[in-house]
C-alpha cells in the first residue's frame, strides 16, 4: 500500500500569496464580497501569518492584531486577514473557537468598532451537505479571521444598498460556477502538483 504524497511546508510568503490570490480569483473575481476589492486596490489589507498551533496562543495573536488593527489608521490598514496555517485545521474546532474569539472582542471592549468574521477550507452552512456548493462561499485555502471595522462596513453597506442580498447573490453565482469551476480557479492551499517527492 502506498503512502500519500507528502506536502512541502509552505513559507508566510507563499501563505500570504495563496491568501491572495484567493482574494483576487474568488472573492473579488467572482465579486462574493463587492465590498473587498477598494481595500484590495489600496493596499489597505494587513496579512498576518500565525504559526501558532494551540488555541490559547492563537488568542493571544488574535489579541495583538485586534489591538493592532483598532490603532492602525484606516488609510493605511482597513482590515487585516489572520490567516492559520497550521492551527484548528478541522473545521468543528475551528468554529468552536469563534466563541473565545468574540468573548476576546468584548473583554478588549472593541464590541461595535470591530469585528470578526471567518473562513475555513471546510467551513460548511449547519444545514447543508458537506460538498453543497453553497459552503465554498465562507471557504479559503487555509483557517482565516478576518478583522474588520464596524466603521467601514458600515460606510460599504451604504454604497451597496442591495447587501442583504449579497448571500443568496453568491449562492447563485457558485451553482452556476460549479465544483468544477471552483477548482479551475486554484485557490486551495497547495497549488496543483505540489506534492514533494520522498
Amino acid at each position: 500500500m502506498s503512502e500519500s504524497p507528502r506536502l512541502a511546508p509552505q513559507t508566510d510568503d507563499v501563505v500570504i500569496a495563496r491568501t491572495r490570490q484567493w482574494l483576487e480569483r474568488a472573492v473579488i473575481g467572482l465579486n462574493l464580497c463587492p465590498f473587498a476589492k477598494a481595500v484590495h486596490v489600496k493596499s489597505q489589507v494587513h496579512y498576518v501569518v500565525c504559526r501558532e498551533t494551540a488555541p490559547a496562543d492563537v488568542l493571544e495573536v488574535l489579541q495583538t492584531e485586534l489591538l493592532a488593527l483598532q490603532a492602525s489608521p484606516p488609510e493605511t490598514r482597513d482590515t487585516t486577514l489572520l490567516i492559520l496555517p497550521d492551527a484548528l485545521t478541522e473545521f468543528l474546532a475551528f468554529n468552536d473557537f469563534l466563541y473565545p474569539a468574540d468573548k476576546l472582542l468584548r473583554k478588549l471592549k472593541l464590541s461595535g468598532e470591530l469585528q470578526i468574521a471567518s473562513f475555513h477550507p471546510d467551513f460548511q452552512f449547519a444545514d447543508a451537505e458537506p460538498d453543497d456548493i453553497g459552503n465554498f462561499t465562507n471557504r479559503a485555502p487555509y483557517p482565516i479571521l478576518h478583522l474588520l471595522r464596524e466603521a467601514s462596513i458600515d460606510k460599504a453597506v451604504e454604497a451597496f444598498p442591495d447587501a442583504e442580498q449579497i448571500y443568496a447573490r453568491n449562492i447563485a453565482t457558485l451553482e452556476a460556477l460549479g465544483a468544477a469551476g471552483w477548482a479551475a480557479l486554484d485557490v486551495a492551499a497547495y497549488p496543483a502538483a505540489a506534492p514533494v517527492p520522498k
